[in-house]
């Protein structure tokens, strides 16, 4: 049996240049960070007492005889990818998926570090991210990007460059001291709406030629916010980048932000709050503000409709908690 905790991310600057359209010509920037809630994969070998061969617990319970039977699409691939057989698989998680924290990604991570696992094969970090991307944009041929694959596998607060030659991670080295600042700074919320990354991911594609300069000044922000975080200066221009960012991100897409998330916004800005954007691809979600510590109880009434979620940033990425070898 094997068990594996995969963090989930929030991104900052940089969303959307992740897209293979954009980062082979053009290069690509991403500045993340994985948080302190995970989702949980179990998977061991099903005996042979049973009419069904596989069984897999999520949202739903699957039982199939046959690969080409499960539902789920990620699963099915990633079974057919690592040639697994006779498995049973349960998926557990801290928060909803469809959310804007790279949910799917950190599945696609976990089962494969899990599936590895359960072979005896231990692999490393840029392996797990490499497969998980293959596994959702190609075998799935889901829309979308790159960086929730390799934030889920690498862990940490990071920025991601990528090009058509590949990518690299740089963890951002800046003091605890400061690194403790920006996390008592953020807050976070949910919306209660969720939504397809993928159908979002879609609309920013539309037209895509005409967002290619916005793309390019959504990376500079990535340099600027890296200056920001490793200079001594004030934290706060941090927040007012993500408010610049998120004006530039609404105008990629409609599907990236709703009247309601609109107006859950504006009353958080008039409340105290610095800027903030909303995670993922857009739709619905989480909302993430920058809010200086001495405000952020009247931002927190003045979104008393909505969970507001503390966290901790964390810097593990996938690993395996539990390991019991078995032969099957």
């Amino acid at each position: 049996m094997v068990i594996t905790k995969t963090p989930f991310r929030m991104s900052f600057f940089g969303g959307g240049t992740d897209m293979k359209e954009f980062y082979s010509e053009y290069g690509g920037s991403v500045l993340s960070t994985t948080f302190d809630k995970y989702c949980y994969v179990t998977v061991r070998h099903l005996p042979k007492f049973f009419k069904y061969t596989s069984e897999f617990v999520y949202s739903h319970i699957e039982r199939v005889t046959e690969l080409d039977d499960i539902q789920h699409p990620l699963i099915r691939n990633c079974m057919k990818y690592q040639k697994m057989h006779h498995i049973r698989l349960a998926y557990d998680a801290d928060l909803p998926a469809r959310t804007g924290l790279g949910t799917s990604s950190s599945f696609a991570v976990g089962m494969l570090n899990a599936f590895h696992a359960l072979k005896g094969e231990l692999v490393d970090k840029k392996t797990l991210a490499n497969e998980a991307i293959y596994t959702e944009r190609v075998l799935c041929n889901e829309a979308g990007g790159i960086q929730d694959q390799i934030a889920a596998s690498y862990g940490g607060l990071n920025r991601i460059d990528m090009s058509a030659d590949g990518y690299h991670v740089s963890p951002i080295v800046i003091s605890n001291a400061r690194k403790q600042e920006l996390n008592r700074s953020l807050m976070l919320f949910f919306t209660g709406f969720s939504h397809m990354s993928s159908t979002v991911q879609q609309g920013v594609k539309e037209d895509f030629d005409s967002k290619i300069k916005r793309l390019q000044y959504m990376k500079s922000l990535v340099d600027e916010a890296q200056s920001i975080l490793t200079s001594r200066g004030s934290l706060i221009d941090f927040g007012k980048l993500l408010h610049e960012s998120w004006k530039i991100k609404r105008s990629l897409s409609k599907a990236v932000s709703t009247d309601s998330i609109d107006d859950m916004y504006t009353v958080a800005l008039k409340a105290g709050a610095t800027g903030g954007k909303l995670l993922g691809s857009g739709g619905g979600g989480f909302l993430l503000f920058y809010v200086e510590p001495d405000k952020q109880a009247y931002v927190k009434k003045a979104l008393n409709d909505l969970m507001y979620v503390p966290f901790e940033f964390e810097t593990g990425g996938t690993r395996i908690i539990y390991y019991k070898g078995e032969d099957f």
